[in-house]
């Protein structure tokens, strides 16, 4: 099975009828997503895209019965559509808006922790890609055409790097059981570590590519776990080691500020942990089918 999505996933998309969302849910419908209809306060009971217009995720939930949403709402009522999405009982929600302020990222992680953990919310996200199971579902913005499908599971904060990775993939003719971004700001739902126990747990997947960046202690702490509880190989490519410590370059979370936060710092201590460095972006898929070949010996 594949990790958050499938094609049977019933999506809503919240910000349904502006002009972003329309967009891309028609991508995702002409995709194949399973889009069963989108919220838009004040416009409930209307039609878009042929499909039913609710003004409130709960409607949509109590009307339709609905799995998954995505977020295209503007980043001052973003964090409400987030948190309205928990409260009506979604299982998996990808925030793409970018510009989320991050006094209210952690309002809304304050609010995902008041529900039980098996009953809370995965949240992707804000300001990410997306997921995609490659001809199966995709619940996000990225070129589906790239994707093929596979058994190597890739998880990163950077969508153009995701697409790259993915590319050079397909281009070897080895494919994705699922892509995950997990977005680029300082407080996002889940971390590189969150997304490698999903992958360990899927059964299509037997390699995992992590692709991370300078900042925060998120990829060692991913590696970490890798080390203690994961069976499959992990790569990962760590952007930035050219970046000066102390400046802010790329995402809003990709800043050095203390030990262990370089690029270079990463790498050493992923080395370490058992994870096979990638050591350019060009070289994500020669790497990729080096650890295939390995495992196929």
């Amino acid at each position: 099975m594949a990790i958050l999505i499938s094609g049977s996933t019933r999506i809503i998309v919240q910000g349904f009828t502006g002009k972003t969302g329309t967009f891309h849910a028609q991508d995702m419908i002409t995709y194949g997503s399973n889009i069963v209809g989108g919220v838009t306060p004040g416009k409930g009971g209307q039609r878009h895209l042929g499909l039913p217009v609710f003004n409130t995720v709960k409607e949509a939930v109590q009307q339709i019965g609905v799995d998954a949403s995505i977020i295209f709402v503007p980043p001052a009522f973003a964090a409400d559509s987030i948190m309205e999405a928990a409260d009506a009982g979604i299982k998996y929600c990808v925030a793409i808006t970018d510009g989320i302020p991050t006094q209210d990222m952690m309002t809304v992680k304050n609010f995902l922790r008041r529900f039980p953990i098996k009953e809370r919310m995965v949240l992707t996200g804000p300001n990410c890609a997306g997921t995609i199971s490659p001809g199966r579902a995709m619940l996000g913005i990225m070129p589906g055409h790239i994707y093929i499908k596979g058994n190597v599971g890739i998880v990163g904060r950077s969508g153009t790097l995701g697409y790259e990775a993915a590319d050079q993939m397909r281009t070897l003719g080895i494919g994705i059981s699922t892509s995950v971004g997990i977005g680029g700001d300082p407080i996002i739902g889940s971390s590189h570590r969150d997304i490698l126990e999903q992958f360990e747990q899927d059964s299509e997947t037997r390699v995992v590519v992590m692709i991370g960046e300078i900042g925060g202690p998120q990829e060692v702490a991913a590696g970490v776990f890798a080390k203690n509880h994961m069976s499959k190989p992990v790569i990962a490519y760590i952007a930035g080691l050219t970046a000066p410590e102390g400046r802010r370059m790329g995402h809003a979370g990709a800043i050095i500020s203390s030990a262990g936060e370089s690029a270079a710092e990463k790498v050493a201590l992923l080395k370490e942990l058992g994870v096979t460095i990638c050591p350019a972006p060009s070289a994500i898929g020669d790497t990729v089918a080096a650890v295939l070949a390995k495992m196929r010996i």
